[in-house]
This record gives C-alpha cells, structure tokens and sequence, in this order.
C-alpha cells in the first residue's frame, strides 16, 4: 500500500527526539501524562499539498489545543526551513526535522510510488498509545478533520 504505515491502533507509539523550528529538542515523551499529540508526518515543506495540509492545521490550532491536544508537523526538512515555512505561512505548531526520515521510518511510514516521503497522522493518546492512524497522499487536509474527532472523542472520555 502505497503511503501507509505499519504501526497501528493500540500499539506505543515509538519514542523520538528531534529538533524543531526553533532549534530546540522535542521528545514524545515531553508530552506524556499531559496532552493528546497529533503527529502529521508530511512530505515536504512549502509545497501545495503540505502547506494545504500544515496551514488546515493552524487554522483548527485552537481548537486542538483547547481539546488537549498537541500539534506536531515531521518531515525531513532541515530547522532552517521548517522556521521559513512557520513563519511564511503563520504556522503555531511545531515542525521537527527528521533528517534522513529516521524517525518516519520507525513509525512505519512508507514513501508514495517509491518517491516522495509518506504523508500519515497518527493521533497519539496522553499514555503514549496510538489511537488513530490516517494515511492519504492526496486528501491532505482531510488529515485535520480525522485527528480532530479523534482527539475530541479522546477528551471527551477522559473528563468522562
């Protein structure tokens, strides 16, 4: 399958440490116990699809965040132009650099025809847990929506 993953629900989501826009390093594990992570792996900065994609995303930012939710954009675009393409483009979220698609890889996300890197959102519970897997090259910011509901789902059975 082309742009699929082979991690899935229910399984840990593997941890990382990369470094974002902001020269700074994020780990998975920063958020545990805290907050929901919507993790959008995405091709490639500044394009059509990935800034249709990254800027659906900054359009619904408050409404993740107010769900408990945080939004992190991976591709394996360098920090440098990660900090272009959030300043560009007004993104809050933030962009890791995966050089190399290391990290991409342990999440199991395949390249489209062989070519481009993966576009996959997994939404990862405060426990570390996938809980959802969306993959589509072409529907991008339907990647939104999917997240979304998850991670209002999520918060809705936490606060019970």
């Amino acid at each position: 399958m082309f742009g699929q993953s082979t991690l899935s629900v229910g399984e840990t989501a593997p941890e990382f440490t990369l470094q974002s826009q902001k020269r700074e390093a994020v780990k998975l594990s920063d958020f545990r116990g805290k907050k929901t992570v919507v993790l959008f792996f995405y091709p490639k900065d500044d394009t059509p699809g990935c800034t249709a994609e990254s800027c659906a995303f900054r359009d619904q930012h408050d409404v993740f965040a107010e769900a408990g939710a945080e939004v992190i954009g991976v591709s394996a675009d360098s920090e440098g132009s990660h900090e272009q393409f959030a300043q560009k483009h007004r993104l809050p979220m933030t962009l890791l650099s995966d050089p190399g698609g290391h990290t991409a890889a342990r999440y199991g996300v395949k390249s489209f025809l062989g070519l481009l890197p993966g576009r996959v959102t997994f939404v990862i519970d405060r426990e570390g847990v996938i809980r959802h897997v969306f993959s589509s090259q072409i529907r991008a910011t339907r990647h939104v929506d999917e997240a979304l509901a998850v991670v209002k789902r999520l918060e809705a059975s936490r606060r019970g």
